[in-house]
Protein backbone atom coordinates (compact mmCIF):
# COMPACT_ATOMS: atom_id res chain seq x y z
CA UNK A 1 0.00 0.00 0.00
CA UNK A 2 1.53 3.47 -1.13
CA UNK A 3 2.66 5.86 2.03
CA UNK A 4 0.32 8.25 2.38
CA UNK A 5 1.97 12.10 2.37
CA UNK A 6 -0.07 14.71 4.01
CA UNK A 7 0.17 18.74 3.94
CA UNK A 8 0.51 21.44 1.53
CA UNK A 9 3.09 21.91 -1.99
CA UNK A 10 3.06 24.40 -4.19
CA UNK A 11 2.73 23.93 -7.62
CA UNK A 12 5.95 25.47 -8.32
CA UNK A 13 7.68 22.65 -5.54
CA UNK A 14 5.68 19.27 -7.15
CA UNK A 15 9.52 17.86 -7.79
CA UNK A 16 10.11 17.97 -4.65
CA UNK A 17 7.16 16.42 -3.21
CA UNK A 18 7.34 13.60 -5.50
CA UNK A 19 10.94 12.91 -4.53
CA UNK A 20 9.67 12.87 -0.93
CA UNK A 21 7.06 10.04 -2.34
CA UNK A 22 9.76 8.50 -4.06
CA UNK A 23 11.57 8.02 -0.15
CA UNK A 24 8.61 5.97 1.25
CA UNK A 25 8.17 4.03 -2.18
CA UNK A 26 11.88 3.50 -3.05
CA UNK A 27 14.22 4.73 -0.05
CA UNK A 28 12.64 3.03 2.73
CA UNK A 29 11.52 6.35 4.47
CA UNK A 30 9.74 5.04 7.61
CA UNK A 31 7.99 8.33 9.19
CA UNK A 32 9.21 12.28 7.97
CA UNK A 33 8.75 15.52 7.34
CA UNK A 34 9.53 18.15 4.87
CA UNK A 35 8.63 21.86 4.99
CA UNK A 36 10.03 24.95 3.36
CA UNK A 37 10.12 28.97 3.22
CA UNK A 38 10.73 31.77 0.86
CA UNK A 39 10.68 34.96 2.32
CA UNK A 40 8.49 34.21 4.74
CA UNK A 41 5.83 31.85 3.19
CA UNK A 42 5.44 28.38 3.56
CA UNK A 43 5.42 27.07 0.02
CA UNK A 44 6.11 23.46 1.21
CA UNK A 45 4.52 21.38 4.46
CA UNK A 46 4.57 17.87 4.32
CA UNK A 47 4.66 15.37 6.20
CA UNK A 48 3.87 11.17 5.89
CA UNK A 49 4.42 7.36 7.12
CA UNK A 50 4.39 6.30 10.48
CA UNK A 51 5.67 7.55 13.90
CA UNK A 52 6.09 4.55 15.48
CA UNK A 53 6.28 0.83 13.93
CA UNK A 54 5.51 -1.29 16.73
CA UNK A 55 2.35 0.96 17.08
CA UNK A 56 1.24 1.54 13.62
CA UNK A 57 0.70 5.12 14.95
CA UNK A 58 0.68 7.81 12.00
CA UNK A 59 3.22 10.68 11.99
CA UNK A 60 1.11 13.62 12.24
CA UNK A 61 1.12 17.25 11.16
CA UNK A 62 2.28 17.94 14.81
CA UNK A 63 4.54 14.55 15.32
CA UNK A 64 8.41 15.50 16.21
CA UNK A 65 11.25 13.32 16.36
CA UNK A 66 15.38 13.52 17.68
CA UNK A 67 17.11 15.65 15.38
CA UNK A 68 20.39 15.10 16.56
CA UNK A 69 23.19 17.66 15.42
CA UNK A 70 20.65 19.86 13.91
CA UNK A 71 20.25 20.91 17.61
CA UNK A 72 23.92 21.79 17.11
CA UNK A 73 22.82 25.13 15.09
CA UNK A 74 20.43 25.97 17.61
CA UNK A 75 23.04 26.15 20.78
CA UNK A 76 25.02 28.20 18.45
CA UNK A 77 22.26 30.64 17.71
CA UNK A 78 21.96 30.86 21.26
CA UNK A 79 25.47 31.93 21.34
CA UNK A 80 25.30 34.21 18.86
CA UNK A 81 22.60 35.95 19.79
CA UNK A 82 24.53 37.03 22.62
CA UNK A 83 27.38 37.80 20.64
CA UNK A 84 25.31 40.48 18.52
CA UNK A 85 24.38 41.83 22.00
CA UNK A 86 27.91 42.71 23.21
CA UNK A 87 27.46 40.04 26.17
CA UNK A 88 29.59 37.80 24.59
CA UNK A 89 33.10 38.26 22.37
CA UNK A 90 34.07 35.50 20.32
CA UNK A 91 37.53 36.72 20.21
CA UNK A 92 37.74 36.46 24.24
CA UNK A 93 39.54 34.08 25.79
CA UNK A 94 36.69 30.96 27.33
CA UNK A 95 38.37 31.46 30.88
CA UNK A 96 37.17 35.05 30.53
CA UNK A 97 33.59 33.79 31.20
CA UNK A 98 34.29 30.66 32.57
CA UNK A 99 37.33 30.59 34.63
CA UNK A 100 37.55 27.14 35.50
CA UNK A 101 37.61 25.58 32.38
CA UNK A 102 41.17 27.16 32.40
CA UNK A 103 43.51 24.86 32.95
CA UNK A 104 45.32 21.49 31.39
CA UNK A 105 46.30 23.03 28.09
CA UNK A 106 42.85 24.44 27.55
CA UNK A 107 44.17 28.29 28.89
CA UNK A 108 44.39 29.96 25.38
CA UNK A 109 40.51 28.62 24.35
CA UNK A 110 38.76 31.21 22.93
CA UNK A 111 35.35 31.39 22.31
CA UNK A 112 35.47 31.25 18.52
CA UNK A 113 37.36 27.93 18.60
CA UNK A 114 34.61 26.54 20.65
CA UNK A 115 32.45 27.12 17.99
CA UNK A 116 34.55 25.93 15.13
CA UNK A 117 35.37 23.02 16.20
CA UNK A 118 38.97 23.92 17.00
CA UNK A 119 38.75 23.02 21.01
CA UNK A 120 40.17 20.12 21.19
CA UNK A 121 37.70 18.38 23.10
CA UNK A 122 35.40 15.95 20.93
CA UNK A 123 35.32 13.36 23.34
CA UNK A 124 36.33 12.14 26.78
CA UNK A 125 38.91 9.78 27.89
CA UNK A 126 37.77 8.30 30.39
CA UNK A 127 34.36 6.50 31.23
CA UNK A 128 31.42 8.74 31.58
CA UNK A 129 29.16 8.04 34.59
CA UNK A 130 26.14 6.11 33.91
CA UNK A 131 23.57 8.98 32.80
CA UNK A 132 26.06 11.51 32.60
CA UNK A 133 24.84 12.91 29.56
CA UNK A 134 21.70 13.58 31.55
CA UNK A 135 23.98 15.58 34.11
CA UNK A 136 24.78 19.09 33.04
CA UNK A 137 26.95 19.72 36.08
CA UNK A 138 28.98 16.66 35.46
CA UNK A 139 29.37 17.23 31.57
CA UNK A 140 30.78 20.23 33.04
CA UNK A 141 33.44 19.20 35.41
CA UNK A 142 34.82 16.44 33.02
CA UNK A 143 34.99 19.26 30.20
CA UNK A 144 37.06 21.43 32.81
CA UNK A 145 39.60 18.94 34.15
CA UNK A 146 39.65 16.63 30.22
CA UNK A 147 42.97 17.72 28.43
CA UNK A 148 42.55 18.64 24.75
CA UNK A 149 43.18 16.09 22.21
CA UNK A 150 45.37 18.78 20.51
CA UNK A 151 46.56 22.37 21.74
CA UNK A 152 43.63 24.39 20.80
CA UNK A 153 43.04 26.62 17.78
CA UNK A 154 45.84 24.38 15.70
CA UNK A 155 43.22 22.57 13.87
CA UNK A 156 39.47 21.51 14.25
CA UNK A 157 37.92 18.36 14.74
CA UNK A 158 34.22 17.36 14.84
CA UNK A 159 32.92 17.95 18.40
CA UNK A 160 29.79 15.39 18.14
CA UNK A 161 28.26 15.53 21.42
CA UNK A 162 30.47 17.97 23.28
CA UNK A 163 29.66 20.71 21.34
CA UNK A 164 26.47 21.18 23.02
CA UNK A 165 28.43 21.71 26.62
CA UNK A 166 31.11 23.99 25.51
CA UNK A 167 28.79 26.22 23.81
CA UNK A 168 26.50 25.99 25.92
CA UNK A 169 27.64 26.94 29.23
CA UNK A 170 29.18 29.68 27.73
CA UNK A 171 25.38 30.05 26.94
CA UNK A 172 24.99 30.10 30.62
CA UNK A 173 27.18 31.69 32.00
CA UNK A 174 27.11 34.82 30.28
CA UNK A 175 22.89 34.72 30.14
CA UNK A 176 22.01 33.27 33.63
CA UNK A 177 19.79 30.80 32.08
CA UNK A 178 20.57 27.37 31.22
CA UNK A 179 20.70 26.73 27.73
CA UNK A 180 17.58 25.31 26.98
CA UNK A 181 15.63 27.81 28.75
CA UNK A 182 17.47 30.66 26.93
CA UNK A 183 16.64 28.78 23.98
CA UNK A 184 13.41 29.00 24.44
CA UNK A 185 12.66 32.55 25.75
CA UNK A 186 15.06 33.98 23.25
CA UNK A 187 14.81 31.81 19.51
CA UNK A 188 11.67 29.22 20.00
CA UNK A 189 9.42 31.51 21.67
CA UNK A 190 9.92 34.61 19.52
CA UNK A 191 9.59 32.71 16.39
CA UNK A 192 6.79 30.25 17.74
CA UNK A 193 9.07 27.16 16.77
CA UNK A 194 8.11 24.05 17.90
CA UNK A 195 11.84 22.81 19.13
CA UNK A 196 13.53 21.98 22.56
CA UNK A 197 16.43 21.56 24.20
CA UNK A 198 14.84 19.53 27.12
CA UNK A 199 11.51 19.20 26.84
CA UNK A 200 9.28 20.50 29.93
CA UNK A 201 7.45 18.19 32.39
CA UNK A 202 3.79 19.13 30.34
CA UNK A 203 4.61 18.15 27.38
CA UNK A 204 2.36 16.42 25.13
CA UNK A 205 3.58 15.81 21.41
CA UNK A 206 3.71 12.77 19.97
CA UNK A 207 7.80 12.04 20.01
CA UNK A 208 8.16 9.44 17.25
CA UNK A 209 11.10 6.94 18.38
CA UNK A 210 14.24 6.86 16.14
CA UNK A 211 15.16 3.82 14.18
CA UNK A 212 18.81 2.99 13.86
CA UNK A 213 20.24 2.07 10.59
CA UNK A 214 21.26 -1.80 9.97
CA UNK A 215 24.42 -2.04 8.21
CA UNK A 216 24.54 -4.30 5.11
CA UNK A 217 27.40 -6.53 4.05
CA UNK A 218 28.19 -4.53 0.80
CA UNK A 219 27.98 -1.38 2.49
CA UNK A 220 31.24 1.24 2.11
CA UNK A 221 33.36 2.11 4.85
CA UNK A 222 35.24 5.40 5.60
CA UNK A 223 38.08 5.94 8.03
CA UNK A 224 35.94 7.15 10.41
CA UNK A 225 34.31 3.62 10.11
CA UNK A 226 36.84 1.74 10.01
CA UNK A 227 38.30 3.71 13.32
CA UNK A 228 35.48 3.23 15.19
CA UNK A 229 35.64 -0.50 14.74
CA UNK A 230 38.76 -1.55 15.31
CA UNK A 231 40.12 1.58 17.89
CA UNK A 232 38.61 1.69 21.05
CA UNK A 233 40.25 4.07 22.41
CA UNK A 234 40.21 6.38 19.35
CA UNK A 235 38.87 10.04 19.29
CA UNK A 236 36.37 8.41 16.49
CA UNK A 237 35.26 5.35 19.42
CA UNK A 238 35.53 7.66 22.36
CA UNK A 239 33.17 10.04 20.66
CA UNK A 240 30.77 7.58 19.83
CA UNK A 241 30.83 5.39 22.11
CA UNK A 242 32.27 6.58 26.00
CA UNK A 243 28.59 8.51 26.37
CA UNK A 244 27.51 7.04 30.29
CA UNK A 245 25.06 4.82 28.46
CA UNK A 246 22.76 7.68 26.81
CA UNK A 247 19.79 6.75 24.77
CA UNK A 248 18.11 9.26 22.45
CA UNK A 249 14.89 8.09 22.64
CA UNK A 250 15.08 7.49 26.66
CA UNK A 251 12.32 9.75 28.39
CA UNK A 252 14.91 11.10 30.44
CA UNK A 253 16.84 12.16 27.61
CA UNK A 254 14.53 13.70 26.28
CA UNK A 255 14.24 15.93 29.19
CA UNK A 256 18.10 16.70 29.38
CA UNK A 257 19.72 19.65 28.27
CA UNK A 258 21.69 17.67 25.24
CA UNK A 259 22.70 21.12 22.82
CA UNK A 260 25.12 18.81 21.04
CA UNK A 261 22.75 16.28 19.80
CA UNK A 262 19.31 15.86 21.85
CA UNK A 263 16.89 18.24 20.65
CA UNK A 264 13.61 17.45 19.67
CA UNK A 265 11.66 18.91 16.61
CA UNK A 266 10.36 18.77 13.12
CA UNK A 267 10.89 20.14 9.58
CA UNK A 268 8.21 22.86 10.85
CA UNK A 269 9.73 23.92 13.96
CA UNK A 270 13.05 23.92 12.25
CA UNK A 271 11.98 26.36 9.32
CA UNK A 272 10.35 28.42 12.17
CA UNK A 273 13.88 28.90 13.42
CA UNK A 274 15.73 29.37 10.25
CA UNK A 275 13.28 31.70 8.53
CA UNK A 276 14.23 35.09 10.10
CA UNK A 277 17.71 34.21 9.27
CA UNK A 278 16.60 33.41 6.07
CA UNK A 279 14.78 36.06 5.79
CA UNK A 280 17.81 38.81 7.15
CA UNK A 281 14.92 40.53 8.97
CA UNK A 282 17.06 41.90 11.96
CA UNK A 283 14.75 39.71 14.48
CA UNK A 284 17.07 37.29 16.15
CA UNK A 285 20.03 38.97 14.91
CA UNK A 286 21.74 41.86 13.09
CA UNK A 287 22.48 41.84 9.34
CA UNK A 288 26.20 42.33 10.32
CA UNK A 289 26.23 39.06 12.79
CA UNK A 290 24.19 37.01 10.18
CA UNK A 291 27.01 37.65 8.04
CA UNK A 292 29.27 36.01 10.17
CA UNK A 293 27.29 33.43 10.43
CA UNK A 294 27.28 32.20 7.07
CA UNK A 295 30.75 32.74 6.38
CA UNK A 296 33.65 29.99 6.22
CA UNK A 297 35.57 29.91 9.24
CA UNK A 298 37.24 26.30 9.28
CA UNK A 299 37.55 24.28 6.69
CA UNK A 300 40.01 21.39 6.11
CA UNK A 301 40.91 18.11 3.97
CA UNK A 302 41.08 16.02 6.87
CA UNK A 303 39.01 16.40 9.67
CA UNK A 304 40.16 15.39 13.19
CA UNK A 305 37.31 13.27 14.19
CA UNK A 306 35.35 12.55 10.68
CA UNK A 307 38.61 12.18 8.85
CA UNK A 308 36.98 13.96 5.81
CA UNK A 309 37.15 17.10 4.76
CA UNK A 310 34.48 19.29 6.39
CA UNK A 311 33.45 23.08 6.52
CA UNK A 312 31.75 25.02 9.03
CA UNK A 313 30.75 28.40 9.77
CA UNK A 314 30.56 29.50 13.67
CA UNK A 315 28.51 27.05 14.61
CA UNK A 316 27.19 26.11 11.59
CA UNK A 317 27.69 23.41 8.73
CA UNK A 318 28.36 24.79 5.45
CA UNK A 319 28.11 23.09 1.92
CA UNK A 320 30.03 19.98 1.99
CA UNK A 321 30.54 18.48 -1.55
CA UNK A 322 32.57 14.60 -0.53
CA UNK A 323 31.27 13.05 -3.68
CA UNK A 324 34.51 12.18 -4.86
CA UNK A 325 35.75 10.93 -1.72
CA UNK A 326 36.69 7.25 -2.28
CA UNK A 327 34.16 5.26 -0.84
CA UNK A 328 31.51 8.46 -0.79
CA UNK A 329 28.70 6.84 -2.19
CA UNK A 330 26.48 9.93 -1.68
CA UNK A 331 26.78 9.62 1.72
CA UNK A 332 29.06 11.89 3.30
CA UNK A 333 27.97 14.76 1.26
CA UNK A 334 25.53 17.79 2.12
CA UNK A 335 25.47 20.49 -1.05
CA UNK A 336 23.89 23.97 -0.16
CA UNK A 337 23.83 27.35 -1.65
CA UNK A 338 27.04 29.17 -1.03
CA UNK A 339 25.67 31.13 1.58
CA UNK A 340 23.30 28.65 2.77
CA UNK A 341 24.12 27.62 6.68
CA UNK A 342 22.82 25.03 8.93
CA UNK A 343 23.38 21.42 10.38
CA UNK A 344 22.67 17.67 9.85
CA UNK A 345 21.54 15.45 12.05
CA UNK A 346 22.56 12.14 12.52
CA UNK A 347 21.17 9.75 9.63
CA UNK A 348 20.41 12.46 7.88
CA UNK A 349 17.86 15.28 8.86
CA UNK A 350 18.77 18.64 8.17
CA UNK A 351 17.88 22.13 8.92
CA UNK A 352 19.45 25.22 7.18
CA UNK A 353 18.65 29.14 5.77
CA UNK A 354 19.83 30.43 2.46
CA UNK A 355 19.51 34.41 3.18
CA UNK A 356 20.60 34.76 -0.67
CA UNK A 357 17.47 33.06 -1.78
CA UNK A 358 15.62 33.88 1.43
CA UNK A 359 15.33 29.92 1.64
CA UNK A 360 14.47 28.34 5.36
CA UNK A 361 14.56 24.47 5.03
CA UNK A 362 14.45 21.28 6.97
CA UNK A 363 13.62 17.78 6.66
CA UNK A 364 13.65 14.86 9.34
CA UNK A 365 12.98 11.18 9.79
CA UNK A 366 13.04 8.14 12.08
CA UNK A 367 15.07 5.80 9.92
CA UNK A 368 18.48 6.83 9.76
CA UNK A 369 20.80 5.90 6.94
CA UNK A 370 24.30 5.09 6.32
CA UNK A 371 26.81 7.90 6.07
CA UNK A 372 28.21 10.49 8.57
CA UNK A 373 26.27 13.92 6.67
CA UNK A 374 23.58 13.78 4.17
CA UNK A 375 22.19 10.50 2.31
CA UNK A 376 19.85 10.24 -1.37
CA UNK A 377 16.27 11.02 0.91
CA UNK A 378 17.50 14.61 1.95
CA UNK A 379 19.96 15.79 -0.82
CA UNK A 380 16.85 14.69 -3.19
CA UNK A 381 14.41 17.03 -1.58
CA UNK A 382 17.39 20.05 -1.37
CA UNK A 383 18.10 19.65 -5.12
CA UNK A 384 14.81 20.09 -6.02
CA UNK A 385 14.20 22.88 -3.75
CA UNK A 386 17.04 24.63 -5.43
CA UNK A 387 15.85 23.86 -8.83
CA UNK A 388 12.48 25.13 -8.09
CA UNK A 389 14.22 28.22 -6.94
CA UNK A 390 15.86 29.06 -10.32
CA UNK A 391 19.40 27.60 -9.28
CA UNK A 392 21.04 25.47 -11.99
CA UNK A 393 23.66 23.01 -10.90
CA UNK A 394 25.62 22.13 -8.14
CA UNK A 395 29.17 20.62 -10.04
CA UNK A 396 31.11 23.42 -8.24
CA UNK A 397 30.35 22.04 -4.67
CA UNK A 398 27.27 24.35 -4.55
CA UNK A 399 24.14 25.57 -5.57
CA UNK A 400 24.56 27.83 -8.45
CA UNK A 401 22.17 30.11 -10.38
Amino acid sequence: MPTSVNGQCNPKFAELQSEFERNFSERGESGASVCLSVNGETLVDLWGGVANRETGEPWEQDTVSIVFSCTKAATALCAHILIDRGLLDANALVTDYWPEYGKHGKENTTVAMMLNHESGLPAFREPIKPGGFYDWDYMISRLEEEEPFWEPGTRNGYHMVSFGWTVGELVRRVSGKSLGTFFADEVAGPTSADFWIGIPDNFDRTIAPMIPYVPKPDDLILDFGLKLMTEPTSVQALSYFNTGGWKPDDPEAYRAEIGGAGGISNARGQVAMYEPLAKNDGSLVSPERLKSMSMVSTATQKDFTLLQPTRFGPGFMKSVDNRNLRNAANRHSVILGDQAFGHVGAGGSIGFADPECGLAFSYTMTQMGNGILLNDRGQSLIDAAYRALGYKNNDSGVWIK
